[in-house]
């Protein structure tokens, strides 16, 4: 087990498919959304580009052919799509335990979404409003996943070293931001991405589930004290 789980102070999670069990969710509403403005992709060609920003994901999907003025109105209609699914949302099993956890043991703990304010607090309301140190979204950069603008925003924000930080996500863009931006990065299959693809993009270290990650970390870091975040998984 690589010494990264061991050394590193600060840890970085991505939201969507990572911490909640939303990867399927957002893969059918930008497929609906696509399909009310003419634009027919496979339902897995759309499942690979979530972890992306919309300013990366229609151009991934649609080219540079596409009518441009149309980005804003798709993505207009995936939002309110999306929207519909906030209270079916749930946590991916044992988030809330590994937040704890880090928080307890000392890591400075942020999130990295490439999705926008729009939906984070929602997000954040399915897993009981966790205590983050920084929160970095799509919103506050020029530039989303697989570019590094939300890590690089969440080191300067939390004073960090790239070098001193896991980043745990389950996209390829995920692990490609992280090896771009020189942090270490924790790919976990719970998105529907596997550990072969996420390896393949970057990925350091890959788990199976958040469980296995917490074991992990458990095995590699002394015990810490119980906190304040509560034990819900």
């Amino acid at each position: 087990m690589s010494d990264s789980l061991t050394r590193a102070s600060g840890i970085v999670f991505d939201l969507d498919g990572t911490l909640v069990d939303s990867t399927y969710v957002h893969t059918l509403c930008w497929w609906e959304a696509l399909q009310q403005f003419g634009h027919s992709r496979p339902m897995a060609a759309v499942h690979h580009t979530v972890g992306m920003g919309s300013d990366h994901l229609l151009h991934h999907l649609l080219g540079d052919s596409r009518e441009r003025a149309q980005d804003p109105e798709i993505t207009a209609a995936h939002d309110v799509l999306f929207g519909t699914w906030h209270e079916r949302l749930h946590p991916l099993p044992a988030a809330r335990v590994l937040l704890n956890w880090c928080r307890d043991a000392g890591l400075t703990v942020a999130l990295a979404s490439s999705g926008g304010e729009r939906d984070l607090w929602a997000m954040l309301e399915v897993l009981d409003h966790p205590d983050f140190d920084v929160i970095v979204t799509g919103d506050d950069v020029d530039s989303t996943k697989p570019d590094p603008d939300v890590l690089g925003a969440v080191l300067e924000r939390a004073g960090l070293e790239a070098d001193d930080v896991m980043v745990v996500g389950d996209s390829v863009w995920d692990m490609e931001a992280a090896a771009r931006i020189g942090s270490v990065a924790i790919g976990v299959a719970t998105g529907g991405t596997s550990a072969a693809e996420l390896e393949s993009a970057g990925a350091e270290l890959t788990f199976q589930d958040l469980a296995a990650l917490l074991d992990a970390l458990q095995d590699a870091r002394p015990e810490p004290a119980p906190g304040v975040w509560g034990t819900r998984p």
